[in-house]
């Protein structure tokens, strides 16, 4: 993956690797200590069920590995995004 960068995340549609529009991005989590991005914050589109991912009140949290693609949309392994 080419290196991007944070501020043009900003609004990006998540998309699941079978074409399922999870979200829009919120945010981003990164380890203070190395650096590295750990997960991406999503709110989620309504209906979306959320039920088998990582949640915290209405925001939905993506492992950062999950990240396959991120180009118009952030496209992301949907067996590897859910907890």
């Amino acid at each position: 993956m080419k290196l991007t960068f944070s501020r043009t995340l900003s609004k990006k549609k998540v998309m699941s690797t079978d074409g399922v529009v999870i979200g829009t991005i919120r945010n981003i989590m990164a380890d203070y200590k190395s650096g590295e991005v750990t997960d991406l914050v999503v709110k989620p589109e309504s209906g979306f069920d959320t039920s088998n991912y990582k949640t915290e009140d209405d925001k939905l949290f993506i492992p950062f590995e999950a990240v396959k693609d991120i180009r118009d949309y952030i496209v992301v392994d949907r067996f590897m995004s859910k907890k």
